[in-house]
């Protein structure tokens, strides 16, 4: 890539290049020729087209009234399909073409192969990056007028065929940039024992940590494989127990996923005569390593060559069964005792194997069944596409939550393949073709949850990981076992020998079963890696904090709050005996604290002069926890009293920044920064933006992307240097959200926002902020880590989602990596997929554990290619279809206009649902008809419409919308749609019936309701669970026995104002309320406040703002914005 697009990946507008501390790897940064593969690129579906016509009703796209014009679509109509099988012959409602098919030239395989042909490895590397990493577009890019859901911009330069060797410094047939860090094998040979040519450090690199090998975290698509040839074994790996044999000596590298073709991400609604957009090259793609420049690539080069030719595919309309002796897998087991949406959020799946024999020369991956057959989607109607009238069925909510769709696989696959809690996506039935794909008019993507805590994992410690020479992608259970000696790659299909160490199974203890292995049993695995994977010996966990202590600060009380949380936490935050830890308090000045063992107490430093910032004395500032903990502990008890009287009112936050980040640029680690108020002096000082009297507007909304680019290049260096920054924002005035956040979003931090915050007048806030901090100060932590997601050949990334710098097109450099971060990532189709029956992904993330450890985790997904529009809409997966398209309007909303997000989101559910009835539907009929699996669409898509990110004609404070947009983009699917669509729950009738028992506690499972004032009543109490919030109501009416057993007041007057928790009182129905309120508290990584409220209380409009299906004056209810969805669709 040109160093101009480097630059503007990484948001700096400049044609020059911006260093984030040493220069990039000159091979990462070389722009190759983007190659096609044969075909020629298929326009990508724009669901977000502008409609004509306001809809009716008061305006729920107040500031854009749709232009209800036929939607501009860019697929030609194709025939209907009859019995959800295509007939020939039938002509589709007429829709004018957004531009011609394109066609599809099936890819050239590397050489000439026996039977029809498997694609070959991908032969070279993709073209620049997109940003997709950042809110903000480059300024001097133009926008994008429509979003384009899954596909990447057209290859650059000539198109050359596969089985052209690659040129120049391409190695493994992928973008050089992407083999960042990942060290090669030595010689050609299976991978040998002895370790690979360390790499010198060059002077170009960042002290940060060494680039892991890429693959860790990269989910390699489901690849045109056939299905995993291994069963599970009947073993289980707990994380508590030690790794399996001997430290692994072998260096595989890790490799970029196949072809990673960034597009612009999606902004903003559609726009009539939209044309697909240049690609952009703000805020990096893909990019998940340290920017170091001494990286493997030369290695990972040398390996370069032929790719082999692929297995004999067949183009057979079933999905591939595996070999006899490879059905018995038992499945993940859940944890029953959750909401099945959020089983995996607190205890992860457990998978039991079953051993299973595999014949050396057993039927490779092209061999189906006959009996498949019967597993065709056409077969018979599935549940999923059972038509539903949405005007006509009222109760379309389940009364339990949704659990994610199962893929159509066989039994055996399904049974080993990656829990949808950590890796799921919004198609589980992948379209054979780009045009297939546009055609049914649904974004395709995925989204991780890739660091989850796991209570079971298993860990491997193996003389070798076992790699793909070609690809790099790690083995997993969905490769295919030619016989003992040969594996084939289920992403390129390249044909590997299997090495001799693999032969040995550590669990059995026997020898010559190498699909036997845990890694060829657990679509999720974790490998302690050694030391080929670290370019620099792994970091300590450093820990520095950042406090505001001006007026401001000291008013609100947060100092108190944080010094006895630390205090109380200090040995529980996670490291070895290596752990160092800092503190730096800012106002106009910088206080730095000398905490050097042998002093009797700390030692304040005052650094006044804050235009050019420097550090009093270096290396007694960070120092070891266990050798200077007495003094930590002295600083923590008199820092609220060392400036309780200061009547200092300004903030340097951003000199406190820059002084922060040259301590901690050595050695890396995270700083956490608690701000109260508006930065107002030296570097980064900022002006208010917001005016209070447009909260409620119905126009566009300003003020949504950040005032200056200073926290951005900061959080760009600091990313460099292998340092995350956390920042808690604690105020009640406007802080400027949306310049301040880009310190973490950038160097893969959190935000935390407590707005009002105050420790006398929000209790409720206090408790929130003190149980977030427990859980922050003690969670799991990874350092210096690089994330990267690998495709099956012929599948492409182009856009990724969440807290990160793209350091090349592939790679998520995550200087910090936490459990509670989510991942999401655009996808589009590059080549036809007719030879496969299923397809793979995997993300790999390596990193260093807090005990000095270097890691990889390695998450697997397997998914069926199929070649009908009704099988890909059986396998729609409307809560991540939904997680997605949020991900994509907040882009939109930064990057076009809030109002064009909106009608984007609206003409998706328009767009999904025509070519339904237009290309599915066999028989027509009257009222606005949806597959069951769809059902909840138009309710999710109205609930995001009506989300605080979203909604317009509330009063909505500006920092608040933003912190909103920010989880949207950062939270886990199973969190984020709790604040798109709450759960509504009556709780004063609650009974034993169906409950669950966890640790000898009684659960109640009362029925999810639909979000509407009809189903609250007077006489009852409903508990709404918001996500980072829960209100419970209590009618007026409500019964007596609840008053006096539940909340301890004898009357509804009774119930105080400000009641934010629930007494603990000895009655049968305190302990059930109680229960199920804890039950959900516990199943969330944050604290969501409790607030109890009446008719009467100031909070009942934040509670009323949740009934989405309900009216509002600025908005349409449900019913209402199913005629105007059904006005749209029949124009």
């Amino acid at each position: 890539m040109s160093t101009a697009g480097f630059n503007s990946q990484n948001g700096t507008g400049t044609g020059q290049t911006y260093a984030n501390g040493p220069s990039q790897n000159p091979v990462a940064l070389q722009q190759l020729p983007g190659v096609s593969y044969g075909m020629t690129h298929q326009p990508t579906y724009n669901p977000m087209q502008a409609k004509v016509p306001p809809p009716p009703g008061p305006g729920l796209y107040p500031s854009a009234p749709y232009q209800p014009v036929p939607p501009v679509s860019s697929y030609q109509p194709g025939p209907p399909l009859t019995s959800y099988p295509p007939s020939p012959g039938q002509p589709l409602l007429p829709r004018p073409p957004m531009s011609g098919p394109p066609s599809h030239t099936p890819p050239q395989s590397a050489s000439p192969s026996p039977g029809p042909r498997m694609p070959p490895a991908q032969a070279t590397p993709p073209p620049p990056a997109v940003s997709s990493s950042s809110y903000y577009p480059n300024p001097q890019q133009p926008m994008a007028p429509a979003w384009q859901y899954n596909t990447a911009p057209p290859p650059m330069g000539p198109p050359t065929s596969i089985s052209t060797p690659p040129r120049g410094p391409v190695a493994n047939h992928v973008n050089p940039a992407a083999s960042l860090a990942e060290p090669l094998p030595p010689s050609s040979a299976a991978y040998s024992s002895t370790p690979p040519p360390r790499m010198s450090q060059s002077v170009t690199q960042p002290p940060g940590p060494g680039m892991p090998p890429t693959s860790m975290l990269g989910y390699t698509q489901p690849g045109t494989a056939p299905p995993p040839m291994n069963p599970m074994i009947p073993n289980t790996y707990q994380s508590g127990r030690p790794a399996y044999g001997p430290p692994p000596t072998g260096p595989p590298p890790i490799g970029p996923p196949p072809t990673m073709r960034p597009t612009p991400p999606p902004t903003g609604p559609p726009v009539a005569n939209a044309t697909p957009p240049p690609p952009k090259g703000d805020g990096a793609v893909a990019g998940n390593g340290p920017q170091a420049s001494n990286s493997y690539n030369h290695v990972d080069n040398k390996m370069a060559g032929l790719t082999q030719p692929g297995p004999p595919g067949r183009h057979l309309g079933h999905y591939p069964s595996l070999p006899p002796g490879y059905q018995n897998t038992s499945a993940p087991h859940a944890a029953s005792s959750m909401h099945p949406a959020l089983q995996a959020a607190t205890q992860p799946y457990t998978q039991a194997p079953q051993p299973y024999q595999q014949p050396p020369g057993g039927p490779g991956p092209a061999q189906l069944s006959p009996s498949l057959a019967a597993m065709s989607l056409q077969s018979s109607t599935p549940e999923a596409l059972r038509v539903v009238n949405l005007l006509q069925e009222r109760n379309l909510l389940p009364p339990t939550p949704i659990p994610a769709p199962t893929p159509c696989l066989p039994q055996d696959l399904q049974k080993i393949n990656c829990h949808p809690e950590v890796f799921r996506s919004t198609l589980t039935s992948i379209p054979q073709t780009q045009s297939l794909l546009n055609k049914a008019k649904m974004p395709l993507g995925l989204l991780l949850h890739p660091f989850k805590d796991l209570s079971q994992l298993p860990v491997v410690t193996s003389s070798t990981i076992v790699r793909c020479r070609s690809c790099r992608t790690y083995i997993n259970p969905f490769v295919s076992f030619l016989d003992q000696r040969r594996w084939k790659c289920n992403l390129c299909y390249r044909v590997n020998d299997v090495p001799e160490e693999f032969m040995y199974n550590p669990v059995s203890r026997s020898y010559g079963e190498p699909h036997k292995r845990p890694e060829v049993q657990n679509a999720t695995i974790e490998f302690i890696a050694p030391s080929e994977y670290m370019l620099r010996p792994p970091q300590p966990a450093v820990y520095l904090f950042v406090l505001d202590v001006s007026h401001n600060a000291v008013e609100t009380g947060y100092l108190n709050v944080f010094c006895e949380s630390l205090l109380e936490n200090i040995n529980a935050l996670r490291g070895d005996s290596r752990t160092k830890v800092g503190f730096i308090t800012f106002d106009s000045t910088i206080h730095f604290y000398n905490l050097q063992e042998g002093l009797s107490q700390p030692q304040m430093l005052i650094v006044s002069d804050i235009e050019d910032i420097f550090l009093p004395t270096p290396d007694s500032l960070l120092v070891n926890l266990n050798e200077c903990k007495e003094l930590v502990q002295d600083l923590l008890k008199s820092l609220p009293s060392l400036f309780e009287k200061t009547m200092e009112t300004q903030s340097a936050l951003g000199s406190a920044l820059q002084a922060a980040f040259k301590l901690l640029s050595p050695t890396g680690g995270r700083m956490s920064v608690f701000q109260t108020q508006l930065p107002n002096l030296g570097v980064g000082a900022l002006q208010s933006r917001e005016d209070p009297n447009q909260r409620a507007s119905a126009k566009d909304i300003q003020h949504l992307s950040p005032a200056t680019d200073f926290y951005k290049k900061l959080a760009l260096d600091c990313s460099g240097q292998q340092v995350a920054v956390d920042l808690f924002l604690l105020s009640a005035q406007y802080c400027d959200l949306a310049s301040l956040g880009c310190i973490s979003r950038y160097s893969a931090g959190s935000v935390y926002y407590y707005p009002s915050y105050h420790h006398q007048h929000n209790p409720a806030q206090v408790e929130r902020f003190q149980k977030d901090l427990k859980r922050y100060l003690t969670r799991k932590i990874g350092f210096e880590a690089v994330m990267r997601i690998r495709c099956t050949k012929g599948l492409s990334i182009h856009t990724f989602h969440g807290n990160f710098f793209v350091r090349s097109t592939d790679l998520l450099s995550l200087p910090n990596v936490n459990p509670d971060a989510g991942f999401a990532v655009q996808m589009s189709i590059e080549e036809n997929l007719d030879d496969m029956q299923v397809v793979s992904f995997q993300a790999a993330l390596l990193y260093t554990s807090s005990k000095g450890e270097r890691r990889i985790r390695v998450h697997t997904l397997c998914l069926p290619v199929v070649n009908s529009l009704s099988d890909v809409f059986s396998g729609a997966d409307v809560q991540a279809i939904t997680g997605l398209l949020a991900c994509m309007a907040v882009d939109r909303s930064v990057t076009a206009s809030l109002s064009d997000a909106r009608d984007a989101m609206t003409n998706a559910a328009i767009d999904s649902l025509t070519s339904y009835r237009q290309s599915v539907l066999t028989i027509q009929q009257p009222g606005l008809l949806a597959p069951a699996c769809l059902r909840l669409f138009p309710l999710f898509i109205l609930a995001l419409l009506k989300q605080k990110a979203f909604r317009t004609g509330t009063s909505t404070r500006l920092d608040e919308r933003v912190f909103a947009m920010c989880q949207l983009k950062y939270q886990p699917l199973a969190y984020a749609m709790l604040m798109i669509h709450p759960a509504l729950y009556r709780v004063d009738d609650l009974t034993d019936e169906g409950a669950l028992n966890i640790n000898e506690r009684t659960i109640p499972q009362p029925r999810v309701l639909q979000l509407s004032v009809e189903k609250l009543g007077r006489e009852g109490a409903f508990l709404m669970d918001a996500g980072t919030v829960m209100y419970l109501w209590i009618g007026r009416n409500c019964h007596p026995n609840f008053l006096t057993q539940v909340l301890g007041v004898p009357s509804y007057a009774a119930v105080p104002d400000n009641l934010y928790m629930l007494p603990e009182l000895d009655t049968a129905e305190s302990q059930r309320t109680r229960a199920f309120v804890g039950w959900l508290r516990d199943q969330k990584p944050f604290f969501p406040s409790l607030h109890v409220i009446r008719d009467e209380s100031q909070l009942k409009a934040n509670f009323m703002q949740n009934m989405i299906e309900d009216r509002t004056a600025s908005a349409l209810s449900y019913y209402e914005f199913l005629l105007h969805l059904q006005q749209q669709i029949s124009k």
